[in-house]
């Protein structure tokens, strides 16, 4: 906590550290009370750094030292000097060995960073900056070193001890507790380090590498959970196999181990050899998890595993790089889910996430590159932007290179960089080398914030048989940087004939005949002239296919353009866009007119759609689903709120109606009674069959209330069960309450289930939703110290229940802010995140602006804030 205003930390200032760690010996021993962390450090000067004033600083929070050494020698007093950030050694020689002591105190640790208390278990959390919560350290991602860990700890109580790397020492003490060692042969940065302790079962398997290595797997629960980790070990194995096949990775320890835990403030951690995951990304069963959850898990184990190489073995020289591991893995992982399933699906919901969650954060206050300049809290640049711009900025790389370019690319990056800390600069260099292209100007991408703009005109020329693309670009202003340059933006277009078939996209000048389907186009213009001949009708341009980069497309397309596309286009997320341009079009019109004519075309179309049944279903459920509201009112100059309530149950009720013998139909034909079964057909008719109920609720239809009772009862899987339950819960009424009650007495002991239960309340968008919210704070299965528990209910609330959140007397803004003023002096982090919806004030209306900044003024008016939520709201502010 602070008083005075921090001071951002800024990537020009970037110097290398004075001194570097060869080797870290830790000795814990481990109580929640009070855990004696010794740590044994070999310094030697760094002979890239330049020369300082002979002292050591490291860094350290919350901790009691006991003792400190040099050599052997222990110090006096006057030879250091310890305050709240850190720990200042003078005059230390060139070479030496430093040994602490330290106390620390997992059990008051509310953070939930560094080593800390989940339920019976002791685990940490180190990054970004908590291994300086254990012991002083040069904690930053430069400063690698190779780990020895002993713990020691009670046998009863924590039968089971970890760390990173291979188990090397094992040996039962005589007062009752035990030890066992580890050492990671690999060097690492310190927010690698890991360590669990508790009573754990384990679910075991094996690996065998494509060199004949055997590897052993193991996934650590809680006891009463070890029936819920078979599909985490299946995608884990799947993971490893996809890795060494696409991208030539193998594991490299003998040991690859996960530990689900259920006080977690991310989605999991890649600390090496020892992940530690929040429970939710790997404990599944059918009847506890939906769809989503099994996909999530497959997708959460993968990234993790991955980060082995691009993360661990090769890290960020520091934290403006992150986007150097996190957005390389995700690109990895998004690969990886593609796949294994439906190419097109995982596009189509991977660009909703960008464009409902990234493109505002472009568009506001909070706006940054993807490799930042500055920051004041280095939480708070877990964005959307790291992570999922910067995977777009990878996969536009990759789309530059071409497949076996970019494969090069990648295996020079593993050969050049193995072991070393490095930047996105030695990346783009490494596609550099392997391809002989220049990335001058695309390097922009890391480096200019803001989403880019196209826009793009057709005209076609029967006389010469040639049609022309007009195309220009521009970024909006940003934050700190008003003025953008072009950037190298890879568009990947097709033209489609009368028939619905893809045509030759031939270029004016070009000798050899061109292949059928999609051509990369590069923009590096402000504006270009693209045109194609040697056709005989006008084509039907389909823009931006596969989303070639991460862009906002504005063109001359017709309503029909869009309706043929969404018929025939080859390409399936294409398929899908011109489908939500459609969706967004007609209720940005009846947001704006209530009396807005529903075209009968629309309605054909969407019937045309829905009947397709040689189609991938879970791709017809995604073309049939309407944009939300909240991706809506990031289309408004002026967020009008209720009425892209009202406009959304308008439609969805008309489309309702209007096809409900159609969606009658396509529920039953998807209706399953087997057992449940996760792939990609059975997720797909579960989708669709689901969609159809919706849309018949909606409609007040009393047949579709029926088959919504039904499903409630049958119960076959989660998937089934939370819709159904969800779209009752909307309904409101006894007999919503009721289902809600027995869906709580059924599931009273499962956590996940039960965070399912409190955001099914807090999504429904009633009148009296907020009231609901606020009452669920007092149950007793309500925990603020519980970050999963807290965005279930408090983060959907204002994220999701959009309607509600923004009720118009800003009882939703107070109601935000008590919570993150109440949570941010134990855990900040998650205090910090809490408070984006708020973020965007400036986009609504006169009177909600007014509620919103007194709001955010109340934050800042505070005494004593965190860095991670003076950052967000100070910004916000600006």
């Amino acid at each position: 906590m602070y008083r005075e205003t921090p001071h951002p930390i800024h990537l020009k200032d970037y110097r290398p550290p004075e001194f570097l760690i060869d080797r870290v010996e830790l000795r814990f021993e481990l109580d929640p009370e009070c855990t004696r962390v010794e740590a044994r450090l070999a310094l030697r000067r760094n002979p890239a750094a330049t020369r300082g004033d002979g002292h050591l600083r490291l860094h350290g929070e919350h901790l009691k030292l006991t003792q400190v050494a040099i050599d052997g020698h222990v110090l006096t007093p006057a030879e250091y000097r310890v305050d709240g950030e850190g720990l200042t050694l003078h005059r230390v020689p060139d070479r030496f060995t430093l040994e602490t002591w330290v106390e620390i105190h997992p059990g008051l640790n509310t953070a939930l960073e560094g080593l800390y208390q989940s339920g019976d278990l002791l685990c940490t959390q180190c990054e970004a900056e908590g291994f300086r919560r254990i012991t002083y350290f040069l904690d930053r991602p430069d400063v690698m070193a190779r780990y020895t860990t002993t713990l020691i700890a009670d046998r009863t109580r924590f039968p089971v001890l970890l760390s990173n790397g291979n188990p090397v020492a094992r040996a039962e003490l005589p007062d009752g507790r035990h030890s066992v060692t580890w050492e990671d042969p690999f060097p690492k940065p310190s927010y690698l380090f890991a360590l669990v302790a508790g009573d754990l079962s384990v679910i075991e398997d094996g690996f065998v590498t494509a060199s004949g290595r055997n590897v052993k797997l193991q996934i650590f629960v809680e006891p009463h959970n070890l029936d819920k980790g078979a599909h985490a070990m299946r995608s884990l194995k799947k993971a490893m196999r996809w890795d060494e096949e696409r991208f030539g990775r193998e594991y490299d320890l003998d040991i690859y181990m996960i530990v689900a835990v259920s006080h977690f403030n991310m989605g999991a951690m890649e600390n090496k050899g020892l992940n530690v995951f929040n429970d939710k990304f790997v404990l599944a069963r059918p009847d506890t998890a939906t769809d989503a959850d099994f996909d999530g898990i497959e997708s959460v184990i993968a990234h993790e595993y991955f980060h082995n190489w691009t993360g661990n073995r090769i890290t960020c020289r520091d934290w403006f790089q992150l986007s150097l591991k996190e957005g390389f893995t995700v690109y990895r992982d998004q690969e990886f889910t593609s796949d294994v399933g439906s190419r097109a699906v995982k596009r189509i919901r991977d660009v909703r996430t960008l464009r409902a969650h990234q493109f505002p954060e472009d568009a506001g206050p909070l706006a940054h590159p993807v490799r930042p300049d500055s920051y004041i809290e280095i939480n708070n640049f877990y964005t959307t932007t790291v992570y999922d711009k910067g995977a777009e900025v990878v996969r536009m790389q990759a789309a530059l290179l071409g497949p076996e370019t970019f494969r090069r690319a990648t295996d020079l990056y593993f050969e050049r960089h193995d072991g070393q800390a490095v930047t996105t600069e030695d990346f783009v260099r490494c596609m550099e080398g392997a391809s002989g292209r220049d990335l001058t100007q695309f390097r922009r991408w890391y480096e200019q914030a803001g989403t880019p703009e196209l826009h793009i005109r057709g005209e076609y020329d029967a006389t010469a048989g040639a049609y022309t693309l007009s195309v220009c670009q521009q970024t909006p202003a940003t934050p700190g940087q008003p003025i953008k340059q072009p950037f190298h933006i890879p568009l990947a277009i097709g033209l489609l004939g009368a028939d619905g078939r893809d045509l030759p996209v031939w270029l004016a000048g070009e000798s050899a005949p061109p292949a059928l389907g999609t051509r990369l186009l590069e923009l590096t213009e402000p504006e270009h002239r693209f045109t194609f001949t040697g056709l005989s009708e006008r084509p039907v341009p389909s823009l931006l296919r596969g989303f070639s980069a991460p862009v906002r497309v504005h063109d001359d397309l017709s309503d029909a353009d869009r309706m043929f596309l969404m018929a025939h286009d080859s390409d399936g997320f294409n398929r899908w866009d011109a489908a939500q341009t459609l969706h967004e079009r007609l209720l940005l019109a009846l947001t704006n007119d209530v009396a807005h004519p529903i075209p009968e075309d629309y309605i054909a179309a969407c019937r045309r759609a829905l009947c397709d049944m040689s189609a991938d279903r879970a791709l017809l459920a995604e073309v049939l689903s309407l944009p939300s509201e909240t991706y809506l009112s990031d289309r408004m100059t002026v967020i009008d709120v209720d009425g892209l309530h009202r406009a959304h149950r308008q439609l969805t009720q008309h489309i309702g109606e209007r096809l409900r013998d159609d969606l009658l139909a396509v529920y039953h034909a998807n209706a399953e009674t087997g057992d449940y079964v996760f792939s990609p057909e059975a997720i797909g008719r579960r989708a669709l069959k689901n969609l159809a109920l919706a849309y018949l609720m909606r409609a007040g239809d009393e047949e579709g209330l029926a088959l919504c009772h039904a499903q409630l009862e049958a119960a076959h899987n989660m998937t089934d069960v939370m819709a159904a339950l969800r779209l009752l819960a909307e309904q409101g009424g006894a007999e919503a309450d009721a289902a809600l009650d027995a869906f709580h007495r059924r599931w009273a002991g499962e956590s996940l289930v039960l965070d399912k239960w409190f955001s099914v309340q807090a999504s429904a968008p009633r009148p009296d939703a907020l009231e609901r919210v606020m009452a669920l704070l007092k149950h007793p299965d309500y925990s603020a110290r519980n970050p999963n528990r807290v965005r279930a209910l408090v983060s959907t609330f204002s994220n999701v229940n959009q309607v509600r959140f923004h009720a118009a007397d800003g009882a939703g803004y107070h109601f935000l802010v008590d919570r993150v003023l109440e949570l941010d002096p134990v855990n900040p982090l998650l205090a910090a995140r809490l408070l984006k919806p708020l973020v965007r004030w400036r986009r609504f209306d006169s009177e909600r602006q007014t509620l919103m900044r007194a709001e955010l003024e109340r934050v800042l008016g505070r005494s004593e804030l965190s860095s991670d939520v003076f950052e967000v709201v100070s910004k916000a502010l600006a």
